[in-house]
């Protein structure tokens, strides 16, 4: 079935409501003497009804479509019922019931600049396969989510299109109740898509050089916190240049909110109390308080909400943590096509505040203090939160390179981490990666979609000891990744950006220069530890030390604990606060086991609350 019959009907019921005020027109101007009158009113409502029906068939054409494919009638109808049922009021449900029928439809959408959330596609079709209709609609419209139906013995099938066309789903027919197989996974799938979906703009406008320290603090900011933006580049976009014109004493990068307003090279602070974020807490006492709103945070935080606990999430810049950055994380359980950091954020943010969470950004805590029982943590602008107990999920950052010019070009070129809000501006460039764990093969491979090659330098031998086979795999696969090994960066240089790097070769000791515009490091992990120096334990490195750590090889308890039993698993040397996720010394540093330990910890608060 294609969209034919549902536009056909649309008009057909316009055609009615126009036709039958008509007639009654006539039949007034035939009554005599009142006809004038019954005219005038009859025509009013005519137009009335025409306008009505016009205005609302607009409203229609502008949601976004989700588009359903079975050339099994019974099955088609029997979607589309559902579908409309649960999202006809903010979706255009459309069906075909062949591939080439579909294909029609996705052209008519395109021309129009429509824009389809979602494809519901079933594998078994006579003319075209569902996975080879996926591969065709996704290269027009590569940002709408992906779901196959299949019968049991089609599994493999399904398999294989996560690998093919990245399929988001895969459903088994049948999938009654709809409310428990089918609306809980279109829902997730369409929350991920509207997370991202641009429509026509009239939003914040961030006008800056390209690649500028102060440009990318402001990019990164909006980005982290899921707030969408424009760019526009001073350089060369005439739009940008008139903005400028109106502030001509004004700083860069210049920010324009929709009302008008305009700030200029506004600091973190400024733009969160522009957008509204919560930056006061609203109560002077919390049984719960996190420090740190990365995956341990987060799961925390989701924990200790559901659980009945009044809790207090705290971020110094905005919930993710590093693992917000990622572009794609493929190894967490239960996401066979991976999901990026963004989207668990968002998921895991929503969740908490859904609980009863508060989650505060950013709002750094500079001190803790023991006021036994309670725990006192003191934020930047002096206010001072007490709690029950703390969790301490600050997580780490990456080492800053130590080369010549490293501290010039940071955020002019250099960047520590993802930074996927860069991607853009990385097109057709060549991008240096710097690191051989996981999170530097995610990034080469999220670069390598828009960098005209991505070269990454790894100081070891290989990428075999520190990076997981399947992205090994993945780089192998990749034609404009290249790898070089027992390569190191010995200096980098350039004018008001970064230009060029010097790289060390190991094995033949020779130092070459090559251009460089863009750069990513991901070496080594620094934890966010400094502000509790003398309060709680650290390893050497920084980390804290929770559990057995902290007893001596004599077997003795730290001098300041002051109770009689030994700490708790993840409890640090202040009876009551915890750690969980990469800040804690020897953590295993993956996502999966920052939110397991991040909800381990609110178990021994709920321990260390009912026994001390």
């Amino acid at each position: 079935m294609s969209a034919a019959p549902e536009s056909t009907s649309a008009g057909a019921a316009t055609a009615t409501a126009a036709t039958a005020p008509t007639a009654s027109a006539a039949t007034a101007t035939a009554a005599g003497a009142g006809a004038p009158a019954a005219t005038a009113v009859t025509t009013a409502a005519t137009t009335a009804a025409t306008t009505g029906a016009a205005t609302a068939e607009r409203a229609e054409s502008r949601k976004p479509v989700i588009l359903a494919v079975d050339d099994d009638p019974q099955v088609l109808r029997a979607v589309r019922r559902d579908l409309r049922s649960a999202y006809g009021d903010r979706y255009r449900v459309l069906g075909a019931s062949s591939a080439a029928d579909a294909l029609k439809i996705l052209d008519s959408l395109d021309e129009r600049g429509h824009d389809p959330a979602l494809f519901l596609v079933d594998q078994r079709m006579p003319d075209v396969t569902g996975v080879e209709f996926l591969l065709e609609a996704v290269s027009r419209f590569p940002d709408a989510r992906r779901v196959l139906l299949t019968a049991y013995a089609e599994t493999d099938a399904a398999i294989t299109a996560i690998n093919r066309v990245r399929l988001d789903y895969y459903l088994l027919k049948p999938w009654d109740p709809p409310h428990e197989r089918l609306f809980p996974v279109l829902d997730d799938l369409l929350s991920d898509w509207l997370a991202t979906y641009r429509p026509a703009y009239d939003g914040i406008i961030v006008a800056g050089h390209l690649v500028s320290p102060g440009t990318h603090a402001v990019r990164d900011f909006f980005t982290r916190n899921g707030q969408p933006f424009r760019f526009l580049n001073v350089e060369r976009d005439p739009e940008a240049l008139t903005l400028i014109a109106a502030q001509p004493d004004a700083a860069l990068p210049l920010v324009r909110f929709p009302d008008g307003a305009v700030l200029s090279a506004p600091t973190d602070t400024e733009l969160a109390q522009r957008l509204g974020l919560a930056t006061t807490a609203s109560r002077p006492h919390y049984e719960c308080v996190i420090v740190g709103a990365g995956p341990a945070g987060l799961a925390a935080g989701v924990y200790a909400a559901s659980e009945g606990l009044s809790t207090l999430m705290l971020d110094s810049r905005a919930p993710g943590g590093q693992a917000g950055t990622s572009s794609l994380i493929e190894n967490y359980l239960g996401f066979p096509s991976g999901l990026s950091g963004g989207d668990l954020t968002r998921r895991a943010t929503i969740q908490a505040s859904r609980f009863g969470a508060e989650i505060l950004h950013p709002v750094e805590v500079v001190s803790l203090t023991r006021d036994d029982p309670a725990k006192i943590l003191t934020l930047a602008d002096g206010t001072e939160i007490s709690a029950e107990t703390v969790l301490l999920a600050t997580g780490v950052s990456y080492n800053r390179l130590q080369a010549p010019g490293a501290e010039r070009f940071e955020g002019a070129g250099l960047y520590y981490g993802a930074a996927t809000t860069e991607s853009s501006a990385c097109i057709s460039q060549h991008v240096y990666i710097v690191g051989g764990a996981n999170s530097a093969g995610q990034a080469a491979v999220h670069f390598a979609k828009y960098a005209a090659k991505v070269t990454v330098l790894v100081r070891a031998e290989s990428l075999d000891a520190s990076m997981s086979r399947y992205l090994i795999d993945e780089i192998e696969r990749t034609p404009n990744i290249e790898v070089k090994v027992r390569t190191t960066v010995v200096a980098l240089d350039g004018g008001e950006h970064l230009e060029r790097l010097t790289l060390h070769d190991a094995d033949t000791g020779e130092n070459i220069e090559v251009p460089a515009r863009f750069m990513f490091t991901f070496i080594g992990a620094r934890p966010h530890t400094d502000w509790l120096s003398g309060v709680v334990e650290r390893d050497e490195y920084g980390f804290v030390l929770t559990g057995s750590d902290l007893i001596a090889n004599g077997g003795e308890l730290p001098a300041e604990w002051s109770l009689e039993r030994a700490p708790y698993p993840l409890e640090t040397s202040v009876p009551g606060v915890f750690a969980a996720g990469d800040v804690r010394a020897h953590s295993v540093k993956r996502v999966a086991s920052g939110v397991g330990e991040g909800a381990m910890a609110v178990s021994l608060i709920h321990r260390y609350r009912s026994m001390g």
